[in-house]
Formats: C-alpha cells, sequence, structure tokens
C-alpha cells in the first residue's frame, strides 16, 4: 500500500497524537487513598467535634476536600481515631467533656458523654454515621485496633472502681485505669464488649473490663501482648503487658509486676510492623550534656511481654525540637520519621517538627542529615502517617488547624516539602485544631 504525501502526513500526526494521549494516560491523575482527620472545633450547633477528609493525588501529593465533609463526629472532643482493615469502617473515640464544658478529664471532674462513633465508608471517602459505644472505665483517651480488626480496644485513664485493681494487679493497688474491649462484627461493624473471663469483681461478678497500672500514658499492640505505658514524673514509667488472644480478643495477665522504663517523662509506645517497640520520652533541655533530651528507646518483646532494651541504648531527638509523639517506619523499612509536638508556650522553648533516621542495623537509629524538616510540618503536629503509594507523608497539626505534606526522597529518605517536589501545597487548612489522623487505601 502506498500512501501520498498528504497521507502520510496524516498518519504521522495520528500517531503523534496516540503518543501523546497514551502518555497522558500514564500521567493521569488519580486518588490514592482518603485522608481523615478529627478536630476539636466545637462551632456548630451540636457541639460535637468535627471529622474533615481529603483525597490524596497520586502523583502530586495534593490534597483535595471530600464533598460533604467536615462532618459530626458523633459527640465531643474527639480525638484518636481507627480504620479497620480493608477501609469499610471508620471509629471515632470522643471523649466527653467534664461538667464545666472542659477537656481536662480527671478522677474528681471526669469527662461526661464519651464514646466510640462507628462511619461506614462510602465511595468516594464520603462518610455515614452508624452508631456509638460506651467504654466501661472512666476519661477513654487511646484507641487501637488489632491487625485482623476483629477487636477494638480503649484505654481508659481511670478504672470505675478502684477496689477492683487489687484483683488484677495484686495486693495493695488501690488506684488503676483500664483497657475496654469490643469485637468487631466483621459485616455490620458493630462492636461488642468483650467481658474479663479471668478476673471477677469483689461480689464475684464478671469484670468488664481489663485494669491497667495507674496513670496510663498510652498502649500499643505487639505480636501477642497489649503494652500499657502508665507512671509519673513522681513514680517513674513502667510497662504493663496482657497477653493477647487473637481469637478471642481476650487479655491474660501473665506476670503481676509492672517493669519499669527507668525514665520520668514517656510520652508514647509504639509499635510498628516488625519486631521493635519504642518507648518516646521526653526529658527536658539541660545544659548538662551528662542528661538526655528527648529521645527514642528501642525495644524487643520477650516470651512473656517483658521489654528488652537494645545494646545500642537509647537514640537521641533532635535537641532543636522537644515533645516526641509519635513515629512510623516506612513502608520499606529502611527509615524512621519522629513526629515532635513541641513546646511552643515561650518562643525560646525547642519546637515542633519532624525529624528522619536511617535504620543502620535492626536497632540502630542514625539521623539523617538535614533529613527532618521544619518546613514539612505546621505548629503542634498530633500525628504521622505515610499515604498508601508510600510516597508522601503527613501531619495533622494542632497548634496552627492544618494538615502538612512532604515528599519521601525514595534514595536517601529526606523530607522535602510538596511544593519543592510536585508544585503541590505543604499545607491544607482545617477548620479546627487537629486532634488525630489515618489514611485509608481503599478507594472505591
Amino acid at each position: 500500500m502506498k500512501f501520498s504525501k498528504f497521507g502520510k502526513a496524516l498518519l504521522m500526526s495520528a500517531l503523534s497524537a496516540g503518543v501523546v494521549l497514551s502518555i497522558t494516560s500514564c500521567v493521569q491523575s488519580y486518588s490514592v487513598g482518603f485522608l481523615y482527620v478529627t478536630g476539636t472545633n466545637t462551632a456548630q450547633t451540636s457541639g460535637e467535634g468535627v471529622i474533615s477528609g481529603f483525597k490524596i493525588d497520586h502523583n502530586t501529593g495534593k490534597l483535595t476536600s471530600i464533598a460533604g465533609l467536615p462532618i459530626a463526629s458523633g459527640g465531643s472532643n474527639p480525638g484518636r481515631a481507627v480504620l479497620l482493615t480493608g477501609g469499610r469502617f471508620l471509629y471515632v473515640l470522643n471523649r466527653g467533656t467534664t461538667a464545666s464544658g472542659g477537656s481536662n478529664c480527671t478522677v474528681a471532674d471526669p469527662c461526661n458523654n464519651a464514646n466510640i462513633s462507628q462511619f461506614a465508608i462510602g465511595g468516594n471517602g464520603i462518610l455515614s454515621y452508624q452508631q456509638h459505644v460506651f467504654t466501661q472505665g472512666l476519661n477513654p483517651f487511646r484507641l487501637i485496633v488489632d491487625g485482623t480488626g476483629g477487636y477494638l480496644y480503649v484505654l481508659d485513664h481511670d478504672a470505675p472502681s478502684n477496689a477492683s485493681c487489687s484483683l488484677a494487679l495484686g495486693a495493695g493497688v488501690n488506684s488503676c485505669g483500664d483497657i475496654t474491649a469490643f469485637k468487631i462484627d466483621p459485616v455490620t461493624g458493630r462492636p461488642s464488649l468483650v467481658v474479663n473471663a479471668q478476673v471477677t469483681s469483689a461480689s464475684g461478678s464478671a469484670l468488664p473490663y481489663f485494669p491497667v497500672p495507674a496513670n496510663p500514658i498510652d498502649f500499643s499492640l505487639a505480636s501477642n501482648f497489649i503494652l500499657t505505658l502508665s507512671g509519673s514524673p513522681a513514680t517513674g514509667d513502667v510497662v504493663f503487658p496482657y497477653t493477647y488472644n487473637g481469637s478471642s480478643g481476650q487479655l491474660t495477665v501473665n506476670q503481676n509486676s509492672a517493669q519499669p522504663l527507668g525514665i520520668t517523662q514517656a510520652t508514647a509506645i509504639v509499635t510498628p510492623p516488625g519486631s521493635v517497640t519504642y518507648v518516646l520520652d521526653n526529658e527536658p533541655p539541660n545544659p548538662n550534656p551528662n542528661q538526655a533530651t528527648s529521645q527514642i528507646l528501642p525495644f524487643t518483646t520477650g516470651s512473656n511481654g517483658a521489654l528488652q532494651a537494645e545494646t545500642n541504648g537509647a537514640v537521641p531527638d533532635d535537641p532543636s525540637e522537644s515533645n516526641p509523639i509519635y513515629l512510623i517506619v516506612e513502608s520499606k523499612g529502611k527509615w524512621v520519621y519522629l513526629a515532635n509536638h513541641g513546646n511552643n508556650s515561650t518562643p525560646t522553648d525547642p519546637q515542633s517538627g519532624l525529624v528522619a533516621y536511617t535504620i543502620t542495623s535492626p536497632f540502630q537509629l542514625t539521623p539523617i542529615a538535614n533529613g527532618g524538616s521544619t518546613s514539612g510540618t505546621g505548629a503542634g503536629p498530633v500525628c504521622l502517617l505515610e499515604d498508601p503509594s508510600n510516597q508522601f507523608v503527613y501531619t495533622a497539626n494542632f497548634n496552627d488547624s492544618t494538615i502538612s505534606g512532604a515528599s519521601i526522597d525514595q534514595r536517601a529518605g529526606v523530607l522535602r516539602p510538596l511544593s519543592q517536589v510536585t508544585k503541590a501545597k505543604d499545607s491544607y487548612a482545617l477548620p479546627g485544631p487537629a486532634a488525630w489522623c489515618v489514611v485509608s487505601g481503599r478507594t472505591s
């Protein structure tokens, strides 16, 4: 077959257009996940907090608001939130308020109307309220879900009865917190209470919760154990293990003594996927070189749930930042990112930001030079996560009511502001102070 000059030109134009279209389709923008942020803004008439939501662009990390959000969180003073495996349901812990309307919950002035609100995630990330359940203790403030999405656990700062504390934790213990456990229905997502099968109350009835040492700070699920971090500057910080049964959701005491950590300012306990548990410690800045500043303490978990400190010891935080509140290990297991909330009460205090580390051995972290980017987060981050495409990290920030994003340098682990890499914005406004953030990779 022969083509005229005009035909050849027409054919070349068609081929060129096809190439352009194919290239365009390869870089077509699409959402790789949904990012949800709980917030304490109560400007609405219901007095409830809010849940904001954003679509994450796969190519740029740009965030676009989900239609119909923000919505009410199902209660006042929302904090932590979790997503079930598969991203079908979102659970929000609403901590409630005191009788005077405040959020500083104590035994003497507990927060009222605390609940866990369940939301279904529909098409395009839209949330629809389903129902709520209540914890068995007072002043709930932490929430985790197991790896299968079968059980939900809530950390209550104060047990409802001090008489039950010694029954689970040993004679002489007259105050404690507790864990409330729920089984999740795999179809409806509805939580139902898991009753303590090991400990009964003084009257002989089953306890509807699992006591933990007083002044709980945080908890995490590490393999076959739930580890609760408790303590205070006066008593020192400890970790108490419960053995976790993945079939029944039951928690069983296998040793009655809590493990001292030798620190007094612990802020969090985090167990990313893998074998390492990290305790974050906010020791105050001090010109004395022999006194540690904020630090990361890495541990492995022994057969009885006891933490075993690693031989290389604690890893120092960036001295220009303070108050570490959370960390993540990125998806390839090469780098660790630490979020510092900061102490912004005076201009001279160490500030908030992100710090990056290379994992140089299973338990050794080496700071990446210029790896942490103070422009990679806003003021007072409260959470830190990696997006489902493993390209970007985001923080939600309390002090300036924003979400901040950064791109992960896939060769060196350095965090770079989105504007320097993809021309997306570095931060996005929220309707009020952030409390927590979660991300779902389910987009349909």
